[in-house]
């Protein structure tokens, strides 16, 4: 039976300052990249969440040694391709989708089949996103049902080099091909539509051959194979998709404020802030630095009484993919029709997350139009929900259980939301900070 939790009352008014988990997309790529360095690096603040620790659990089975103390981590890698495993191996990927296609870019070389599942969540979702590239080097794959998980990947001892037009703005379908090229000898090339950059950097950082040209929609990147990767500290900062709940819950709480210390705003995660700055929010940059090429900020954030409708330009879509979600709780309390297009990418997810999404809408009270590819949200600033409301059967999707608690905290009602350890995947601690903020037991 799932476990749940029961909301019954609005949160109060507070003014705290919070801390939130290491960013999830960070802390994966420093254990895949650790993994091909030679010698020991070192993560503080790793995020200890399920997708991480799934990441970790696959290098050791690939023959990587790994310490994990409190909140940090050791990796020593044996250089580029030093895995070293045993045949038949099996990859767990759990419900990450980051881990299960950045992975296969390192596994173009594997001379032995290897299998990679993943849970119900994950294997309803398309790999011949990142299979089909990956393809190109010559490495192939076997699946039971094409484009779905379980998979099997067969490399080669010289993996040709891949070029790539990465047009749906994903940044793990650009980063597997990344990977990739760390195992073949020659120039790389990918033309992708604007999206995270976060691989970019570090490849950068880690004195990787790489240069990027940039137009308006699309980066142009050129890799090379490093002779080796020295091995690296990294201290991983906050989590932007993490805070944007808390973000949203001050601004639809009354008389609230916010500090939320060390979080990554690096330029493309931070569509969130600049649709809801547009909205009306009010939220302030402090203390900003640059650490290895991300930039790092604090954020200060205060409610909102004048919440104004949307009609959310699309270039923003691929800097807030994963926050789509608590904007629409936003959308629900602004004056006036928010409109959302494009956003087909929103059904990719770890589960449906625009059918989703509206469909909570609707148990709010709140009417939607929805499409395939897009939402329009008719706002209520003055809703206050007094009926029971009951979230379940979301494929245990962890942003869909955190949007429904700030739905709960911040509109009314009596809630009653399933599946509390989905937080597990990306927030163990979500629900210890709501307490923190709101001192009360959920």
């Amino acid at each position: 039976m799932s476990k749940s939790i029961s909301i019954k009352q609005t949160i109060n008014p507070f003014n705290n300052t919070i801390k939130v988990s290491g960013d999830k997309s960070l802390s994966i790529r420093w254990v895949l990249l650790a993994s091909q360095t030679t010698g020991k690096s070192t993560a503080n603040n790793l995020l200890m969440s399920g997708d991480v620790l799934a990441a970790i659990n696959a290098i050791k089975r690939l023959g990587i040694k790994v310490k994990v103390g409190n909140n940090y981590c050791e990796i020593f890698g044996n250089g580029i391709n030093g895995f070293r495993y045993k045949k038949n191996l099996t990859i767990d990927a759990k419900n990450s989708g980051t881990l299960g296609r950045l992975i296969l870019g390192l596994l173009i070389k594997s001379p032995h089949k290897i299998k990679l599942i993943g849970d119900k969540s994950l294997s309803k979702r398309d790999f011949s996103r990142v299979t089909d590239p990956l393809n190109k080097s010559g490495a192939k794959f076997f699946y039971k049902k094409r484009g779905k998980l379980p998979l099997s990947i067969l490399g080669l001892k010289n993996p040709k080099i891949i070029n790539y037009f990465e047009n749906k703005g994903s940044a793990q379908c650009k980063s597997s091909v990344m990977l990739a090229a760390l195992n073949t000898v020659g120039k790389t090339m990918i033309k992708a539509k604007k999206s995270r950059n976060h691989s970019e950097l570090l490849f950068k950082y880690l004195n990787i051959p790489i240069k990027i040209k940039k137009n308006k929609n699309y980066d142009f990147i050129e890799l090379k194979r490093p002779k080796k990767i020295k091995p690296f500290n990294y201290k991983i900062p906050g989590d932007i998709s993490s805070s944007a709940f808390f973000i949203v819950l001050t601004i639809l709480s009354k008389n609230s404020k916010l500090l939320i210390k060390d979080v990554n705003v690096n330029p493309s995660r931070i569509g969130v802030i600049k649709i809801l700055k547009r909205m009306g929010a009010e939220i302030i940059f402090k203390k900003q630095k640059v650490y290895r090429g991300e930039k790092i900020s604090d954020l200060l954030i205060k409610s909102a009484n004048n919440l104004k409708a949307i009609n959310c330009p699309t270039k923003l879509n691929s800097s807030a993919i994963d926050e789509f979600l608590i904007i629409f709780l936003v959308a629900a309390k602004a004056k006036g029709n928010s409109y959302f297009k494009d956003i087909s990418e929103l059904n990719q997810k770890e589960s449906p997350r625009l059918n989703l999404g509206s469909k909570i809408l609707n148990m709010m009270g709140v009417k939607t139009k929805l499409t395939k590819n897009s939402i329009k949200i008719y706002g209520q600033p003055k809703l206050k929900i007094k009926k029971n409301i009951v979230i379940k059967n979301f494929l245990k999707d962890h942003r869909i259980f955190m949007m429904s608690t700030i739905a709960a905290l911040t509109f009314g009602g009596q809630w009653t939301i399933h599946d509390s350890d989905s937080i597990k995947t990306s927030f163990p601690s979500f629900l210890e900070i709501i307490k923190k903020i709101s001192k009360k037991k959920l």
